[in-house]
């Protein structure tokens, strides 16, 4: 494994360049050096202009690599997400001629590979078929069959489909940099690597991060990723509506949500007011708190609707770690009351975990939390990739082993060659 993880986060708002190592015995995480910059070409998720993004993110890079006093960096991993990335649910199945032998590794990786034979949409691209669980002749909810005997196996999998072009389009943004793209992150899972815990995983928890241009869900239950869904709205489009509102500018209107903004208008004064300049030496405007509060409140209310129904959809049944929110709209006043008085959901609000204390302090943010899940998952690939290469790591009776590296794998796109 490699001393050192790069990544990079192509946000719709910002683009954040970070580099670490693992410390304590590999128990932490340490953030050795990060840049960021307002994000250019770049919409919902999904790189739009090339040319903006190298030119973007080619100077924060250098800025990092400065800090850490390293010779040069050779291959980063980067976060895909946006609108276009969609889960489809499927089952394959396969009839053992061999039902008297144990089921092997083989079997399950020839299944993982059937799962990926299913018609798309043109322009589409399955981006990974991550295992839920197993049956053999019927009994069903098995983690890790291997080793078992049976006539039929069948495999349940959660298929996440994106598009091909996005990410064609971030593919090249790095190599025009020179670099190598070692491996291509959903950025909800990186969000989730960094804020969840296992116990939160294991009896079924909510993430839901809201950036700037999309709002990532991504439920676990069981220890296992059971649905991931983005919805086209972030704090971008709050933004906007306090812009239309008071036909005030964007970077005013960011600076009242930021600073003066609650999603909760009934704990607002109704008398408390906003002065701003006015424009071209016009006299100065009084903006209404309690009316921005209304109309962050309203468009929440929305967006929360819409997390509500892909919940319902998903049907995992109880939930009970409730909701972890993270991404810079969890800064928001009150946003944990709404939140449980939207959905009656227990409300945490998620920032990244095991990160060593001599870490840069302002990264313990929700904003990064997509970051610094990229970053861990750089390292759960690099030791994916270790254990592979011995054998004792994964010997058949090696349950553990076998299923702590199927859910690191399944968790990064690998890069077609």
């Amino acid at each position: 494994m490699g001393k050192y993880v790069t990544i990079i986060d192509l946000g719709t708002t910002k683009i954040v360049c970070l580099i670490g190592e693992k410390v304590n015995n590999d128990k932490f995480y340490k953030v050795l050096a990060y840049n960021e910059a307002k994000s250019l070409g770049i919409q919902r998720g999904a790189v739009e202009n090339i040319r903006s993004v190298v030119n973007t993110v080619t100077p924060i890079l250098e800025n990092i690599r400065a800090k850490v006093k390293i010779p040069e960096i050779k291959e980063v991993y980067v976060g895909i997400a946006g609108q276009h990335v969609k889960c489809i649910a499927n089952r394959t199945e396969v009839s053992r001629n061999k039902y008297d032998k144990e089921i092997t590794e083989e079997e399950i990786k020839q299944l993982e590979l059937d799962a990926y034979k299913i018609s798309l949409d043109p322009g589409e691209k399955i981006l990974h078929a991550i295992p839920q669980t197993y049956s053999i002749d019927g009994m069903n909810n098995i983690i890790d069959p291997v080793g078992r005997f049976g006539h039929k196996l069948a495999g349940d999998f959660h298929i996440v489909v994106g598009n091909a072009a996005s990410m064609t389009h971030t593919d090249t943004c790095i190599t025009r940099m020179g670099l190598s793209l070692k491996q291509l992150v959903l950025e909800p899972i990186a969000s989730a690597r960094a804020v969840l815990t296992a116990d939160e995983q294991e009896v079924g928890v909510v993430m839901v991060d809201i950036g700037g241009g999309t709002t990532d869900i991504l439920i676990y239950k069981g220890g296992i990723v059971k649905y991931t869904a983005v919805i086209p709205f972030g704090g971008n489009i709050i933004t906007e509506d306090i812009k239309k509102g008071y036909g005030i500018l964007m970077n005013e209107a960011e600076q009242i949500k930021v600073e003066f903004g609650s999603c909760l208008s009934s704990k607002v004064s109704d008398d408390s007011v906003i002065e701003l300049p006015g424009i071209s030496g016009r006299e100065p405007r009084l903006i209404s708190v309690k009316g921005v509060a209304c109309i962050i409140e309203a468009r929440l209310n929305e967006i929360f609707d819409m997390i509500l129904k892909v919940v319902h959809d998903a049907n995992c049944g109880p939930l009970s770690a409730g909701i972890v929110l993270t991404g810079g709209v969890a800064h928001t006043k009150h946003i944990k009351d709404f939140v449980y008085a939207k959905t009656g959901m227990y409300v945490k609000i998620g920032i990244p975990e095991n990160i060593s204390p001599d870490s840069p302090s302002n990264i313990l943010k929700p904003e990064y939390s997509t970051a610094v899940g990229l970053m861990m998952c750089g390292f759960d690939d690099a030791l994916q990739q270790s254990s592979m290469d011995d054998p004792a790591d994964t010997a058949s009776g090696n349950g553990f082993m076998r299923r702590f590296s199927k859910i690191v794998k399944d968790f990064i796109i690998p890069k077609e060659t």
